[in-house]
């Protein structure tokens, strides 16, 4: 134990020492301005939700409200159907992650141990889509959803977002990992795929899981231009889209509302973001995407 304390000091004592390399100063300089440029909208979002219109939009601006007030969020949840907005867009977003999880990491699953006719084509079309930008196939993809009856409706919204190919992908690059002895010794137990899936995969994919759910739950929480185009009446309007619309107001943009609302959105990405970080960096790193 004396040994091991007089290390630990001398150690100590020479990173105590040692001198600070201009460069990291630098380093250290750069990366907190960087974070800073980061931060400051999200501290000017949360202080102006707090603020009165005429604080908002005076010249020149005050970073710290000077009659703090709630008003904001008061005129926001007292919108009609500031309800149905919120249960659409929560509703949007766990089926499309819970559809992910579990359609992503099926075909994750037999892109990386399964062996079948066209696997390596398919494979290669998932990777083809994932270069493709998504505004080249929105069109055919309404036009599909619209002859299949399915706009304004809660599937419509779904739908097209059940799997994607970041999932797959990201799925795949994890699994294909896992050593294959547990795969072939769970096979010699008698166990099918389904119970291989199940009882050996899956409980070694909770750092790719918190990863995909974290990267689905944002893009379909987020997601404007889709229910824009599929919702046709409010009682299908999610939070994104009943914000653009009724923050505008007769006498111009409501401020204050309107930052009251992007508050209201960002919170439930903030809070599962802290829930799940710890996985979600381990699955970050475990599957090579740097």
């Amino acid at each position: 134990m004396t040994t091991i304390a007089s290390t630990a000091a001398a150690t100590s004592a020479r990173s105590a020492s040692r001198p600070i390399r201009p460069a990291r100063i630098l380093l250290y300089g750069a990366l907190s301005l960087g974070l800073l440029a980061t931060l400051a909208p999200f501290a000017w979002m949360f202080l102006g939700s707090v603020k009165p219109t005429g604080e908002i939009v005076a010249n020149p601006s005050v970073w710290l409200p000077r009659s703090p007030t709630l008003g904001n969020f008061e005129q926001l949840l007292s919108k009609q159907n500031f309800g149905v907005y919120f249960f659409n867009s929560t509703l949007v977003a766990v089926t499309c992650v819970a559809g992910n999880l579990l359609f992503s990491s099926m075909a994750g699953y037999a892109f990386a141990k399964l062996e079948f006719a066209g696997k390596r084509l398919l494979f290669g079309l998932v990777l083809t889509m994932l270069i493709i930008p998504g505004v080249t196939t929105f069109v055919p993809l309404f036009v599909l959803v619209s002859n299949m009856g399915l706009s304004n409706s809660y599937l419509g919204l779904i739908l097209p977002f059940l799997v994607t190919p970041l999932g797959v992908f990201l799925m795949r690059q994890f699994i294909q990992d896992i050593p294959d002895s547990l795969v072939e010794a769970a096979r010699l137990d008698g166990a099918g795929e389904t119970g291989i899936f199940l009882r050996v995969i899956v409980p070694l994919c909770r750092p790719p899981l918190a990863t995909l759910a974290i990267l689905t739950f944002l893009a379909q929480w987020n997601n404007f231009l889709w229910p824009l185009v599929i919702a046709q009446t409010e009682d299908h309007y999610t939070l994104p889209v009943a914000l653009a619309l009724f923050s505008v107001g007769a006498n111009g943009t409501n401020y204050g509302l309107l930052l009251a609302g992007a508050v209201t959105v960002v919170t439930p990405i903030v809070l599962l973001f802290l829930a799940l970080q710890k996985q979600f960096i381990q699955g970050i790193a475990n599957t090579g995407m740097k």
